[in-house]
């Protein structure tokens, strides 16, 4: 399952980019957790494109979030994981 489709240019059930105001195709899913709110299994989700994937990481990262980043097709969520 995909973290999230909407609508963008490449069709309707084309995931896109959770970067503000970038409608691009998602390649990238970027796990994470804040471990203030969530528990250590639970992984929200934002999807990236390659533009936005290291900015997106580094935004995660240096807060402590960031738990993964996979390649969109080859992402298999679990049953923590909310799109967020």
């Amino acid at each position: 399952m995909i973290p999230s489709a909407s609508p963008s240019a490449d069709g309707p059930d084309t995931p896109i980019c959770s970067a503000k105001g970038c409608r691009a195709a998602a390649v990238w899913v970027l796990a994470w957790n804040n471990p203030k709110l969530h528990t250590p299994e639970r992984r929200k989700t934002w999807l990236a494109c390659e533009e936005h994937r290291e900015y997106l990481a580094k935004f995660l990262g240096v807060r402590g979030f960031l738990k993964d980043t996979v390649a969109l097709s080859e992402w298999e969520p679990t049953d923590g994981e909310q799109r967020s």
